[in-house]
């Protein structure tokens, strides 16, 4: 089985947050949000997922209209549902009811034939944290270029 094609990617998720937890869910979309995303024209930059009445729903995720669509494009930023398991659901209701969680999509990609988001349970990281995270990258990133300037000679 090959890997799956990423096709949109939350970058900034990873600095912002600690993701504790991935989930893999389906999404809801029309055809021509299909074509769009299938372009790589989504946007999940400042996008959220919700608990609502027992249903996941995916809240800001931009798509981009489909150019060659017509009266079928449909709002580029309306609310679509993630399509889970009961089960799932239920266990992350009840980490989000914890104070300081929150769920982020992580990338978006085709599977199979379809569209499934991962969806991360993530802990918001205090400026702090995130300035660790920035003196650790560069730390690594000085590492490797030492290594790269070792194997030259």
């Amino acid at each position: 089985m090959s890997e799956p094609k990423v096709l949109a990617q939350n970058k900034k998720a990873s600095h912002d947050y600690f993701i504790e937890e991935t989930v893999e869910a389906g999404i809801v979309l029309t055809g021509t949000e299909i074509k769009s995303i299938r372009q790589g024209r989504a946007n999940l930059k400042d996008s959220f997922a919700r608990i609502i009445n027992g249903e996941a729903f995916l809240w800001n995720m931009h798509i981009s209209p489909y150019e060659q669509g017509n009266r079928h494009n449909v709002d580029p930023v309306r609310t679509r549902k993630l399509l889970l398991h009961k089960v799932q659901i239920m266990k992350l209701m009840g980490h989000v009811k914890e104070k300081g969680y929150a769920l982020v999509p992580l990338k978006m990609y085709i599977k199979n034939g379809y569209c499934k988001v991962l969806i991360g349970l993530a802990k918001g990281k205090k400026n702090y944290d995130k300035r660790q995270d920035l003196a650790k990258k560069d730390a690594q990133r000085e590492i490797q270029r030492a290594l790269r300037e070792r194997q030259k000679y």
